[in-house]
């Protein structure tokens, strides 16, 4: 149990903290993270949060039942069951290790769901010194879906566990996506999330080139983008996310490249796979060539830019 104080009134009072198993935990509430919380609100359920950024928090409130904790360790010693979807492995590290981090307050009777994108490695030790210091149960479970699926509640979970935990997580899962896959043991999850993502980067230079090209050969963008669609150049990053600005509406491309994902976390996870390939001695050329590409757009000043911003970043390129 978690005690804290508080002053009201001139006087200081203090909090005793009893995790609930009728709380969901959730930490990281970021543009995914906060509309993955906000369904997990309008479901009914009650939410414990924390974030960093008082904005995040105050944006997940007036949908639910909403409690704001302190700390991680708060939030563990509030809930028994917790969601946690961080920018990258230093961050799932501090939250659940650092000082104020949830394993101090964490039990056996605790359930923990990692929706991070991070190193497989570092989730296998995580994993592995949860359950031997405090016994408490994890799966990771990286999504696939953008921020559209996560306020649609339409994403696609990669999970990673035993046959027990992911049938644990599973519910909670369906409040907030369409698709729960189980990948396999522990790490799996993280597995399938950088293989699809290093498919989804690739996939975006060939269209952007594609697109570029297309426009210096005089072919208008939208009947371009159309002959792709229906032929066997069909693939997401053309029908539902064309990089090219006019395309499609909805799309970060047709907002001069905000919000969506920003190309900074895409080299990150590109990074993730290469260091994945280089210790299990996979060939991966491809996708080291398109990590140099986006080293370059975040190198520029453009890392918060959506991922589909390097048509725009190829546009701009002489041969």
């Amino acid at each position: 149990m978690l005690r804290s104080t508080v002053q009201l009134h001139g006087k200081t009072w203090a909090r005793a903290f009893s995790a609930s198993a009728n709380k969901i935990g959730f930490i990281g509430l970021g543009q995914m993270g906060g509309n993955m919380a906000i369904n997990l609100a309008k479901a009914g359920n009650n939410l414990v949060v924390f974030d960093v950024v008082g904005a995040n928090i105050e944006a997940v409130k007036p949908h639910g039942k909403v409690e704001v904790a302190a700390s991680p360790r708060e939030v563990a010693a509030s809930a028994t069951t917790i969601v946690t979807m961080l920018p990258s492995t230093p961050h799932v590290e501090e939250v659940y290790l650092g000082s104020n981090g949830l394993i101090h307050e964490l039990t056996k009777g605790h359930f923990l769901i990692d929706s991070s994108t991070i190193d497989p490695g570092f989730t296998k030790k995580l994993s592995a010194r949860l359950a031997q210091d405090v016994g408490a149960s994890f799966v990771d479970a990286p999504v696939s879906g953008g921020v559209n699926g996560a306020k649609n509640a339409t994403l696609t979970f990669m999970v990673g566990g035993s046959d027990s935990a992911f049938a644990k997580a599973t519910p909670i899962l369906k409040q907030m996506g369409k698709n729960i896959v189980h990948c396999g043991d522990v790490s799996t999850g993280q597995a399938a999330k950088i293989c699809n993502n290093l498919a989804l980067a690739i996939e975006m230079v060939a269209v952007s080139e594609a697109m570029t090209l297309g426009d210096k050969l005089g072919i208008d963008p939208k009947v371009l983008a159309g002959i792709l669609n229906t032929s066997s150049g069909q693939c997401w990053s053309s029908t539902l996310y064309n990089p090219y600005p006019g395309v499609l509406e909805n799309v970060p491309a047709s907002n001069d490249y905000k919000g969506g994902f920003a190309s900074v976390l895409m080299r990150k996870d590109l990074g993730l796979a290469l260091d994945a390939a280089k210790s299990t001695e996979a060939s991966v050329p491809l996708t080291s060539t398109v990590h140099q590409l986006y080293n370059m757009i975040v190198a520029q000043g453009n890392g918060q830019k959506d991922f589909s911003y390097v048509l725009k970043f190829l546009e701009g390129q002489k041969k």
